[in-house]
């Protein structure tokens, strides 16, 4: 947002035509630009102070409601503000403006907070919940770090600042009734200060059973409790049973039992539609499929939140775009 504060009225309406007239768009929008477009200023009115922020819609020009006064001598002249944007008039084109308007739609409590919650975007996992203040939303919305406010210490902090494992933001969002907040990141390290990937990671369930025992157990959805199950499974491979050795198990240990299944599986999972199967089915199939690609990945060392950032990753891209990437 470009602001040129002037005090003389002719030279407001003359700095106005000037404006009207810019058809080509300045990236980025400086105040050396603007000057070597705006007449010499006269001695009669003090020099106008120009700010800019960037904008990125076709140039307009519109007044702004706030006015200061000057005195030169003996009079008094009103020195009011324009505002020159590349944007629908009716709109404030400066981001700052527009993370304002969001930040009062916030409803924060009688402190000023609100309840700040961090989740993995790839494996959906909760990673921690903190507080935010308007400055620490503001914040994690420009730096994409994902920034709280202290209670404790009544100051802004960063995930990471000491640590190194930042959470980076992809988007935020608001719950419906404005007054909860969710960083969607990547943490680039574990986010609890124990070490552990999540600060969730006590099942009441566990807790009810036997208060006195503490387990580490991370909430896990239902993809990732079966990799977790996957991996251990392999774990056990190593050491010897008496027993009959699992599904899974046998899977780990026989390469080619494992491709032959996932071949099968696929198979199967497309005659559901060539033969117009029910939903059922289809389901049924695709999770034999995801459960035999899944003991593949364990047994590649591959995690399933390795896929799932790249599948993320090219949401932004065409098929033929990825594929034409793949082969060079």
């Amino acid at each position: 947002m470009l602001q040129a504060q002037i005090c003389d009225p002719q030279a407001q309406a003359q700095i106005l035509s000037i404006l009207i007239h810019i058809h080509f768009l300045i990236s980025p929008l400086n105040s050396t630009t603007l000057r070597r477009h705006l007449p010499p200023p006269s001695s009669d009115y003090p020099k106008m102070s120009i700010s800019y922020s960037p904008c990125f819609q076709p140039l307009k020009v519109f007044p702004k409601n706030s006015h200061i006064h000057s005195k030169i001598g003996n009079s008094t002249l009103k020195r009011c503000t324009l505002i020159a944007c590349m944007k629908n008039p009716r709109e404030d084109c400066s981001l700052e403006a527009k993370v304002d308007f969001l930040l009062d739609r916030v409803k924060w409590d009688d402190k000023g907070l609100a309840v700040a919650i961090a989740q993995n975007v790839d494996t959906g996992a909760v990673l921690m919940q903190g507080f935010a203040n308007r400055e620490a939303l503001s914040t994690t919305i420009s730096s994409r770090k994902a920034t709280f406010y202290s209670r404790s210490r009544s100051s802004l902090w960063t995930k990471g600042e000491t640590s190194n494992n930042f959470i980076n933001v992809f988007d935020v969002f608001l719950d419906c009734d404005r007054d909860s907040i969710i960083y969607l990141g990547k943490p680039d390290g574990p986010t609890c200060h124990t070490g552990l990937e999540t600060c969730y990671y006590t099942p009441v369930d566990e807790l009810l059973k036997n208060p006195e025992v503490e387990k580490n157990e991370l909430a896990l959805t239902t993809l990732y409790a079966l990799e977790s199950t996957i991996n251990q499974r392999k774990a056990e491979t190593s050491s010897s049973s008496n027993g009959k050795p699992s599904w899974t198990k046998r899977l780990l240990l026989d390469d080619k039992l494992l491709c032959s299944k996932i071949r099968e599986e696929a198979d199967e999972l497309c005659r559901t539609l060539e033969q117009n199967e029910d939903n059922g089915r289809t389901a049924s199939e695709m999770a034999d499929v995801l459960y035999h690609a899944m003991v593949l990945l364990s047994l590649r060392g591959v995690k399933l939140e390795e896929v799932m950032q790249v599948l993320r990753q090219r949401f932004s891209k065409s098929g033929i775009e990825e594929k034409n990437s793949r082969k060079s």
